[in-house]
Formats: structure tokens, sequence, C-alpha cells
């Protein structure tokens, strides 16, 4: 059932026009930037948008400009994870696992995930409680989950928000024991506060 609802959510998020494409991303950016708690993060993981994914490309140096840190994900996927750098200047970029611009490896910029203020997470689809399909590999619902096991000692709580275009919220997702919720969903027309 989540194989199909995956492929429902690319084809219609595919479908969109570039043109009407760039009309939504930007208002997706404009209330993204706007909330509070991205105003009051200091430092913000951010994806390296993916096909027709919600583009973040443009809100690398707008967080940078911002005085904020950013942190983004570099797949390892021998070990099926996501490791976590520090970016100060976006020409540092490569295309890494699956054509995705990833960060250097360089040791000294690894982060854990308890040094982040707020996750902006990707998906193919999600409903409003904060459910979410990815792509299959569940690096995010790892990260999330090892490193929540983690914060809870330190009674910290991350901030999870996914960027999404209309078109690929639904009902009702499927969820399983390991899937891990978002706190917020930012689309062109609304902010979704999940429950």
């Amino acid at each position: 059932m989540k194989r199909q609802l995956r492929k429902d959510f690319i084809k219609k998020r595919d479908a969109i026009h570039p043109e009407q494409k760039r009309l939504k991303e930007a208002a997706i950016e404009k209330t993204l930037f706007s909330l509070r708690e991205f105003q009051k993060a200091g430092s913000i993981l951010l994806y390296m948008s993916f096909r027709s994914e919600v583009n973040t490309m443009n809100y690398l140096e707008d967080v940078l400009s911002l005085g904020k840190t950013l942190i983004l994900p570099r797949v390892a996927p021998k070990q099926r994870v996501l490791r976590l750098f520090e970016v100060r200047d976006v020409s540092e970029l490569s295309p890494g696992y699956m054509g995705i611009l990833e960060p250097p490896a360089k040791k000294e910029r690894e982060v854990s995930l308890n040094t982040v203020d707020l996750v902006i997470i990707p998906g193919t689809g999600f409903d409003i409680t904060g459910s979410r399909i990815g792509y299959g590999g569940g690096y995010y619902d790892r990260l999330l989950s090892y490193e929540s096991k983690q914060l809870s000692r330190v009674e910290k709580h991350i901030i999870t928000i996914a960027l999404a275009f209309e078109e690929q919220i639904g009902n009702t997702i499927p969820t399983e024991p390991h899937d891990i919720k978002v706190d917020m969903i930012v689309t062109e027309k609304r902010t979704i506060r999940c429950s």
C-alpha cells in the first residue's frame, strides 16, 4: 500500500507545471522563514531537494545570511544512515548519493542531531497527523529515532517540519511502529500543526 501511495504522490508532484511549482515554492519559503520556530532556531538541518521535491537550493544562502548554522546530511549508503555536517559555503557541495548535493565529509564539521534546533524533512506524501511516506530507505526515521533516544536524556525536543505541495497531502498515511511523525507541514496554502 505504501509503495502505491508513494508512486501516486510522486506522480502528482511531478505533474505540477514548472511555473506553478516556482510560485508554490516561493510561498512555502516565505511561510517557513516567517515561522517563530524557524526564526528562533540557531541551527537548521535542511535537506537537499531531489527531483521534483520542494526546491531547497535557494534556502541555503538565505539560512547562512541570517547567521544561522546550516547543517546538511550526507548519505552513508553501506551503513544506511545520514551523517550530518555543518556547511559554511554552498560552493563546498558536490554530487553524492543518487546525485544529490552533499557537504564534504570533514570530521571537524560533523555534528550530532542534538546540536540542531530545527529539522526540515523531505517526503513524498503526508497527512495532517504528521505521518509521512519517504522514499522507502528509512534514513530520516532511523536518524530521528536513534537521536530522539539520546535527546530524551537531555530533555530536548527538536522541531521537525516537512515542506510539501498541497498535492502531497493525503487523507491517511499508513504507519509502522518505526515511522517518525513530523511536528509541522508547510505547504503553499497553509501551515499544518500536526497532532
